[in-house]
Order: structure tokens, then C-alpha cells, then sequence
């Protein structure tokens, strides 16, 4: 490396210290990269992204309460991401899908450095949506279990059982749930293709609702009905949201 060469400010995040230990032996063979900090869960690895701001996220895929897919989503994806994961089918055809960079472990040096070589060459290209990346890790006819949401520093997790409704606002979605809004950066078609379809419906092109808070259907209008939640709320409801809500009432009936 010349001087003139930036060193890649570098996070490692893994719940098992021997693991990060491991790796941070395995960098200390690339003059490249200055380890700036190590994290031992997603809450940490999240915070010290928007302290740190670094070039470069080791990123273990398993880990407790916030999984490497909560934390991309989180982050964003300005930062590159190098996936660090034990044997798992969907998560690597999704990697593979998406050409995102992934160390299987236990990690070797030969690939560590092919990886780093191509973080290099892969710097202009566009990253992946994140939840697109999430959805895609998951076994089919498997759904999401929870929600995550950051203000700030600080992270929520709504699990789908809580969520009320979703309305689209613009680029984000306002995610209802025990009374309070929470603004997340997503695509109301994302949401609901990660939602349980026999749980959750499309009412409206801008609201997906969670069926067990459908009270009743009331008609708005000549046209036009609402949906009426147990929390007393009215969401509009369009033609062929009614339709589906039909479809899946009847179903439960």
C-alpha cells in the first residue's frame, strides 16, 4: 500500500468474540484495512455506524435480536457490507442473487482476500435494497416475524402481531402499532410481499391492514367503503381491497 493510499476504516460486528477475534487476526495481514471497532450485536453495530462512519462493515449474518438483515436494513446501504455466515441455503443464494460480497465460516485467508479485492472493484456499482435482500434470504412460504425501525439511534422491533395497519406517506411507510406511528424507510408492495398474506391485507393502494383488527366494513359514500378497526380507527378501502377482504373473511368463516 502507498501512502498516498486511504486505509479502509473497518467495523467488525459478531456475537462471538472468538470469532471477532479471528477475524481481526486475519486483517492484521492487510496493511489496507484499520480496524476501528467491534461489535458484539446488531444495537451496537447499528450505533456505531452513525458514530464511526466507516469505509467497510464485517457483517455476521446470525446473531440474536437484530440479525445482520435487521442491521442493513437499519444502515442503509452506503456503507459496503461483507457477510459473514455459517452454512445457510437461503442466505447465500440470496448473496448470490443480489452479488453481495459473503465469507462462509470458518473464514479462510484466500477468500478473505478475493472478498476485499472485490469490495475494491464493486465501489461505483449499486448496492442492494436491503429489504429486497432480507425477502429474498427467507425460505418460501416463510414470512416476516417483526419489523424494525430506526429514529435516530435508537431501534424499535414491532413484532407483525402488534402491527395495526401501514399507510404509505411518500418513501415511507407509517407503521401503526399500540397507539404509536413509526416512520420507516420502505415500499408498501415490500411490506406487504413480507407480510403473511392470510394475516394481512392490501385494503388500498396507500394501507395494509391486519385482518384480526378488522371490525366491520361500513359503506362510505356512493362507492366507497371504510374498514373499521378495534382501535376505532377508518381506513378507506378500495374496490379490490374489498375484494381481497372478502376473499379472506370468507376464508376465516
Amino acid at each position: 500500500m502507498s501512502k498516498t493510499d486511504k486505509k479502509l476504516r473497518t467495523l467488525v460486528v459478531d456475537d462471538e468474540e472468538l470469532a471477532r477475534q479471528v477475524m481481526r487476526e486475519l486483517l492484521r495481514t492487510h496493511p489496507e484495512i484499520e480496524v476501528i471497532a467491534e461489535c458484539k450485536n446488531g444495537l451496537e453495530a447499528v450505533k456505531a455506524v452513525a458514530e464511526h462512519k466507516p469505509d467497510l462493515l464485517f457483517l455476521d449474518v446470525q446473531m440474536p435480536k437484530l440479525t445482520g438483515f435487521d442491521v442493513l436494513e437499519l444502515i442503509g446501504a452506503e456503507v459496503p457490507v461483507i457477510f459473514v455466515t455459517a452454512y445457510d441455503e437461503y442466505a447465500m443464494k440470496a448473496f448470490e442473487v443480489h452479488a453481495v460480497d459473503y465469507l462462509l465460516k470458518p473464514v479462510g485467508k484466500e477468500r478473505l482476500a478475493a472478498a476485499l479485492q472485490r469490495v475494491r472493484t464493486r465501489s461505483a456499482e449499486k448496492p442492494p435494497v436491503p429489504v429486497e435482500l432480507s425477502a429474498a434470504a427467507r425460505p418460501a412460504g416463510q414470512f416476516a416475524e417483526r419489523l424494525v425501525v430506526k429514529d435516530g439511534t435508537r431501534v424499535t422491533l414491532i413484532p407483525v402481531a402488534k402491527l395495526d395497519y401501514a399507510e404509505a406517506q411518500d418513501d415511507y411507510l407509517a407503521l401503526a402499532s399500540e397507539g404509536k406511528k413509526h416512520l420507516k424507510q420502505q415500499t408498501i408492495a415490500s411490506l406487504e410481499a413480507a407480510l403473511d398474506p392470510r394475516e394481512f391485507v392490501r385494503i388500498h393502494r396507500s394501507y395494509v391492514v391486519n385482518l384480526e383488527r378488522v371490525t366491520r366494513i361500513e359503506p362510505y359514500g356512493k362507492d366507497s367503503r371504510v374498514a373499521v378497526l378495534s382501535t376505532g380507527v377508518r381506513l378507506p378501502v378500495s374496490r379490490a381491497g374489498y375484494s381481497r377482504l372478502q376473499t379472506l373473511l370468507d376464508e376465516r368463516s
